[in-house]
This record gives structure tokens, C-alpha cells and sequence, in this order.
């Protein structure tokens, strides 16, 4: 492995893009794994670890699954692709379509972070803005694909998107030494990519990687749209659709996951849970890792540290564990978005 290219495609054997003329490289992958010692102290935490998805091409790690899904559909023979989205998946459609030589058609809500507009019209996308929030941008695209015949993107419309996102699992695992943490926490909007980790982990037990062993998986979203926490307290394996979902992490308002039973499936089996944080303690830890890590955080990064002293409190885990926290984007697409609550 030591010699392989520093992205996500050194794991291509356990990809399903075979055409090495159909692999999209933008660099993405391979993304650093930084030691947030200074968090850890605050906390007292023997270890804390934040995996920096925000140094992917686009920002987000967004980048691996629509990498993966627009390889796929270049494969496939597609000419033009579709997706909703609540910003950063729009990016990425637009960056890889654009790549690949291929028309993209991106519906978001109109209250996305305007750097991302500007990201996605940069890049060459059909951009159409809808007063709404996500599940109503899929409901456009599923008539555009079902008129146009344009290869859907949506979440879990395809399997593509989950096979980006596991190599995050993969990745993390190799640069911790072919080991895994004690405890994930990792933001969730749609979930595809703790869905994407999970799968990665069996995978690599039975190519005789790792053991048996799993970390927990934790699940953060925000007080303004929960519908995952909403459904592990009351012990649902579903999630009933959010109303009036309101929070200033646009990845986080989601009001219903398509993989919702696979989410709370994989919380069970891992011992691990869901917590929901309100916006203000996202910023306030957007603020906190940067002074401690010099990441300037998207604020799902910051939820997911602003979970770990509720997570403590609940005795979910441990001062002894080893965290680890993904950053799923960079801040500097939320400049000038301010909280909620």
C-alpha cells in the first residue's frame, strides 16, 4: 500500500469502477488525520483524533461519493447526471460531471451558503434554486430523471455514493496502523457515510485486516432537525420525517434519511447512540477546534465536538477511549452564515 497514489483509488480493488479510463481523479481522499491533543485536555479525554474531510477538492466529503458515483455513470455511459442536494453534494456533483466531460443538473434549497452557488455555477452546473428544503429538490430531480432518463445521484438512488464513502473507513483504519478507535462521531444529514463505514469495516474482516472488534458509532445531528436521535431514544429501527427542520449546518437539515434503518442498525450493533446539539454549540466549537487544531471547522465539524461532554455526561463513553471526530467540511463554505438558535 505504501506506494500507492495518496487518494481514494488505492483501494480500487474493492471499488466498482474497473475502466481505469473512467476514474475521475481530483485528488480527493486521503485526507489527514489530525491529532487534537488540546481538545483531548479539555475534555480529559486520553485521545481525541479529527479526520479533516474538509481538504478534499471541493471542501466536503462529499468529494468521495459523487467521485465514485460520477465514475460510474461515465462507465456507464450516462451524458448527463441529477441531484438535490443541501449544498456541498451540489459542489461535488458539479466538480466530478464537470471532470468527467458531463452535463450536471443541481437543485438546492435557496437558503444555501452562498459560496456554494457560486461553486456550483463556477463549475459549469444547470443550478436551480427551490424554496424548500431537500426532500422537496428530490422531488424535482425525480421528474427531471424520470422525463430526461439523466442518471440520479440522490441519496441511495444509486450505490455508488456509499462505495466513495467507505473508503473514509478504510483510510482511517490504515492510518491509525490497521487499527480503529475506541468511538466514532460523525454528523449526520443523510447518512451515507456512516453507512458507507460500517460496510467498510466488514469488509475489511473478511479480507483478514482487522478483527472483529468495532468501534461505537455515534450519530450527531441538530436540535433543529434530529430525526435520527429522534428514532434511537425511542427505539424505532425508523426514523419518522422531521417537521420544520431549521439549522445553520445545511448538511445537517435533512428531515428523513433514505437509510435510516441502516443508520440505526449500525448504531445497535456498535453499543454506540445518537445526540442532537444545538447550533450556538456548534459555532462555539467551530471556534474551539480551530484555536486547538488550527481547522476551521464546517460546523458539522463542530457538532461533532460539541457532542463529546454530553457523550461523556451520558457515560457513552469513556475518558480512557480513543475518539475519533470527522470534520465533514471546510468553514470557509459557511462564511457569513450565523446560527439559528
Amino acid at each position: 500500500m505504501a506506494c500507492r497514489s495518496a487518494d481514494l483509488w488505492r483501494y480500487q480493488e474493492v471499488l466498482p469502477v474497473r475502466n481505469r479510463g473512467s476514474q475521475i481523479r481530483l485528488g480527493e481522499g486521503w485526507t489527514p488525520l489530525i491529532d487534537a491533543h488540546r481538545t483531548a485536555a479539555r475534555m480529559g479525554i486520553r485521545r481525541v483524533w479529527v479526520k479533516d474531510e474538509g481538504q478534499n477538492p471541493t471542501g466536503s466529503f462529499k468529494d468521495r461519493g459523487l467521485c465514485l458515483a460520477v465514475s460510474r455513470a461515465l462507465e456507464l455511459g450516462a451524458e448527463e447526471v441529477a441531484i438535490p442536494s443541501a449544498g456541498n453534494a451540489g459542489s461535488a456533483a458539479a466538480a466530478y460531471a464537470a471532470a468527467a466531460g458531463l452535463r450536471a443538473h443541481v437543485v438546492v434549497p435557496t437558503d444555501t451558503p452562498a459560496a456554494i452557488l457560486e461553486e456550483i455555477s463556477a463549475l459549469g452546473a444547470d443550478l436551480q434554486l427551490l424554496d424548500g428544503l431537500i426532500s422537496d429538490c428530490g422531488l424535482v430531480v425525480r421528474q427531471g430523471v424520470e422525463e430526461n432518463g439523466w442518471f440520479d445521484l440522490s441519496t441511495l438512488k444509486e450505490p455508488y455514493r456509499v462505495e466513495g464513502k467507505k473508503t473514509m473507513g478504510y483510510e482511517l483504519c490504515e492510518q491509525l496502523g490497521w487499527r480503529l478507535p475506541d468511538a466514532i462521531v460523525y454528523p449526520t444529514g443523510g447518512g451515507t457515510g456512516l453507512i458507507g463505514m460500517w460496510k467498510a469495516f466488514d469488509e475489511m474482516e473478511q479480507l483478514g485486516w482487522i478483527g472483529s472488534e468495532r468501534p461505537k458509532m455515534f450519530t450527531v445531528q441538530a436540535a433543529g432537525c434530529a430525526p435520527m436521535v429522534r428514532a434511537w431514544e425511542a427505539g424505532h429501527d425508523a426514523a419518522e420525517v422531521w417537521s420544520g427542520a431549521s439549522t445553520y449546518a445545511s448538511g445537517l437539515r435533512v428531515p428523513g434519511a433514505v437509510g435510516d434503518f441502516l443508520i440505526l442498525r449500525a448504531l445497535r450493533e456498535s453499543g454506540g447512540g445518537a445526540v442532537a446539539v444545538p447550533d450556538h454549540s456548534m459555532a462555539e466549537w467551530v471556534e474551539k477546534l480551530g484555536i486547538d487544531t488550527g481547522i476551521f471547522a464546517a460546523p458539522e465539524g463542530g457538532a461533532t465536538a460539541a457532542a463529546l461532554p454530553i457523550l461523556l455526561d451520558k457515560g457513552m463513553i469513556n475518558e480512557d477511549e480513543e475518539i475519533l471526530l470527522f470534520n465533514t467540511g471546510s468553514g470557509l463554505k459557511y462564511v457569513g452564515m450565523k446560527p439559528l438558535d
